[in-house]
């Protein structure tokens, strides 16, 4: 179900009133729940991939809640991080079509990183000014962390994801 991991990681983060910390041995461990789903089964389109699928939930939650900004903000800050939480799809999908080409493969993946990062940051001045509370902030920082740590694996082991290991020359 798209969504489940979100909804359950929010749940545990606003249980405890604490930012979830990510750190280098919590993503190098093996994932649970939906993560680890693309590794039992066959991708065949982007839109199988778990890293793909949580990016969008995430992305149409960002849309969702960028809704209550001010209509002073439509043309900067709702415009910027609609674009930018749209683009670490797009960006995943890119890479897909890319995947004959490690290096393209890569920075396809690198570019979605760090489309998913500037999201982070634009919505760190709706939280501040008020116009969305500190859980729902936390819910799509959370959310946006396990998709940077999806997305650091596929680009730390290309070598599951390229088709033909061709290299760009």
């Amino acid at each position: 179900m798209p969504g489940e991991w979100v909804n359950r990681r929010a749940g545990d983060s606003a249980k405890r009133g604490t930012r979830v910390k990510t750190d280098e041995k919590k993503q190098n461990q093996k994932p649970d729940g939906r993560i680890g789903e693309t590794a039992k089964k066959r991708v065949r389109h982007f839109r199988d991939l778990d890293v793909y699928q949580n990016a969008l939930e995430t992305g149409l939650r960002v849309y969702e809640l960028s809704k209550k900004f001010p209509d002073g903000e439509r043309y900067a800050l709702t415009d910027q991080i609609r674009r930018s939480s749209r683009s670490v799809c797009a960006n995943i999908a890119e890479a897909w079509r890319k995947r004959r080409y490690t290096a393209a493969f890569i920075s396809k993946l690198s570019d979605s990183e760090s489309e998913a990062a500037e999201t982070q940051v634009h919505m760190e001045f709706p939280v501040r000014h008020g116009n969305i509370g500190n859980a729902e902030f936390q819910t799509i920082d959370d959310a946006y962390e396990h998709i940077l740590g999806q997305l650091v694996r596929m680009i730390d082991h290309p070598e599951k994801w390229v088709i033909g290991g061709r290299t760009n020359t």
